[in-house]
């Protein structure tokens, strides 16, 4: 799992890099400033689910069951929700306001890293479920603890990386 984190890690770093080289280079289209609303709710989601993960695995080392699949529940349920979040705000950018991925070298470049950020919190949601699923047919318990765990350091790491995109975009790019 670290290795994956590494090597992921070095591609978002190229597409930061770039977004942030690319940004106020548009000769078309809108500023960041014109047309992003931050998306305050969606972040104090994601960053929580970090906590909430953190304690289910916590409770599945006590053989905390239940708490477990409470607190894995709702690291779900917090994801899903930054990622309903995520497509509202991008259905309102592309529907309500024509920006595009075509827009402009900015609508590239923001949909790019933005998405590639989305999809990774999608390939975690599908894990968290998997697990989730196993979890309340009674097939997970303490000796998958150490399992778990190597899930929660992807699911952090996309929480860190959103700190990173949201800190480079909504407040350093507008």
């Amino acid at each position: 799992m670290l290795c994956l984190i590494v090597a992921e890690a070095a591609i978002f770093t190229i597409f930061v890099v770039a977004y942030i080289f690319y940004l106020g280079k548009s000769l078309v289209g809108p500023s960041p400033r014109e047309i992003l609303e931050v998306p305050v709710w969606d972040t104090v989601c994601l960053l929580s689910s970090s906590a909430t993960i953190h304690w289910a695995v916590a409770a599945l080392r006590r053989g905390a069951l239940g708490s477990f699949r409470l607190w894995w529940a709702a690291t779900l349920a917090l994801g899903l929700e930054f990622i309903a979040g995520t497509a509202a705000g991008w259905h309102r950018m592309i529907y309500d306001r024509g920006f595009t991925i075509q827009t402009s070298l900015f609508g590239t470049s923001y949909y790019a890293l933005v998405g590639l950020h989305a999809s990774h919190v999608i390939v975690g949601l599908a894990a968290l479920a998997f697990v989730l699923w196993f979890a309340l047919r009674d097939q997970v318990d303490q000796r998958q603890a150490e399992r778990c765990e190597a899930l929660s350091y992807y699911w952090h790491f996309v929480d860190a990386v959103w700190a990173v995109v949201f800190s480079v975009v909504y407040v350093i790019g507008r």
